[in-house]
């Protein structure tokens, strides 16, 4: 079944994509929701218009996503744990956790497109890559520091 996407849709396409998905998923789900309708003839010209919008909505992105990653490359961030013996921390760190420690200073990244490249489970020095839009990665340093006893 070909549709054409209204709005974004996560993993199928962005507003304006002229899609071919199974029919069940665009009759149940795309289409009631009001995010996709028919590829008819009177569609394909909205959907020349929307790929238009589109176009010039990803020019302002990619732009916006190059600052954020020169941004990100030179921010370090510093998680505090509470630890036990051996420096080693009560629980793992998490891309929520970096999540929550960038949006402290001011920088709104979404938990799911943070991966950390190796399980933190003790005190030191770290690295995770943000996904941020296409092949802009930028790996930021995360600090795991002993927390103050009054914090824990």
């Amino acid at each position: 079944m070909k549709l054409i996407l209204k709005d974004d849709v996560d993993k199928l396409g962005s507003a304006g994509d002229l899609v071919d998905v199974k029919p069940g998923y665009g009759r149940n789900f795309l289409i009631p929701q009001g995010k996709a309708v028919m590829a008819t003839a009177g569609a394909v010209k909205e959907y020349e218009a929307l790929q238009r919008e589109a176009e010039l909505r990803a020019e302002l992105t990619v732009e916006k996503a190059k600052e954020l990653a020169q941004k990100l490359e030179t921010t370090s961030i510093t998680i505090p744990a509470s630890v036990g013996e051996d420096d080693k921390i009560h629980g793992t760190v998490t891309n929520i956790d970096v999540a929550d420690a960038l949006e402290e200073r001011d920088i709104l990244i979404d938990r799911r497109k943070i991966s950390i490249d190796q399980d933190i489970k003790s005190l030191g020095e770290y690295t995770a890559t943000i996904d941020l839009l296409g092949d802009l990665n930028p790996k930021i340093k995360i600090w795991v520091v002993k927390a103050d006893e009054d914090e824990a």
